[in-house]
């Protein structure tokens, strides 16, 4: 049996950090796991520009409210589910993810969660456990099911390079040129071909 692993912001769904940090005008909070390679760095300083804005949970989940699935993500999960098991592994936040898992018909996400306070801050993040992608990538190779797996970011590497085969979908020309190794693929179409290149049997576009 083979599984098809997907990151989620930037691959089906837009990069939540992204749309807030264009909804309150906060320029730090534009910075993602495609910039920032080190996890704990990135969100350190994301949830250091909450406390300085006086921001929280309840402000970043309005502005995901108003947020849909990325053109055609959901006809390409709708394509995967019919030929792979999908799980999708990502360093989003459950407290986060509601909205547009359900956009997207709730396919299995594996993620993190957040401390928040009785005020609503956000106090803290709590990984799912350390280097969570990969980890699970190799939890999926214990029990004997082939991994293909497809993300865009740094925080996607260990992920890709750990599974059967890994698949780059829409990553910045920095990141593709750190990491020559795995096929670059920029539209939905593109990737669907991709994940039968990599696949071991024989599946039909």
């Amino acid at each position: 049996m083979e599984l098809a692993c997907l990151d989620l912001e930037g691959v089906l769904i837009p990069e939540i950090w992204v749309k807030f940090a264009e909804k309150t005008g906060i320029e730090a909070l534009k910075a993602t796991t495609r910039d920032i390679a080190d996890y704990d760095e990135l969100m350190t300083m994301r949830l250091n520009e909450l406390k300085k804005h006086q921001l929280g949970i309840r402000e970043i989940q309005d502005v995901i409210a108003t947020l849909a699935p990325l053109d055609g993500a959901a006809d390409f999960l709708d394509w995967l589910r019919e030929r792979f098991q999908v799980v999708i592994l990502s360093d989003t936040f459950y407290e986060f993810a509601g909205p547009l898992m359900a956009q997207l018909g709730y396919p299995t996400l594996l993620c993190h969660k957040l401390t928040v306070d009785d005020g609503g801050n956000v106090v803290n993040y709590n990984l799912r456990q350390a280097n969570p992608k990969r980890q699970a990538i190799v939890a999926f190779k214990s029990i004997y099911y082939r991994t293909i797996a497809a993300g865009d970011s740094y925080n996607d590497t260990t992920m890709l390079a750990e599974a059967d085969a890994g698949i780059f979908f829409h990553a910045p020309q920095n990141v593709i040129e750190e990491f020559p190794q795995f096929p670059a693929t920029n539209t939905y179409d593109e990737l669907r071909h991709a994940f039968i290149d990599a696949s071991i049997r024989p599946l039909s576009f």
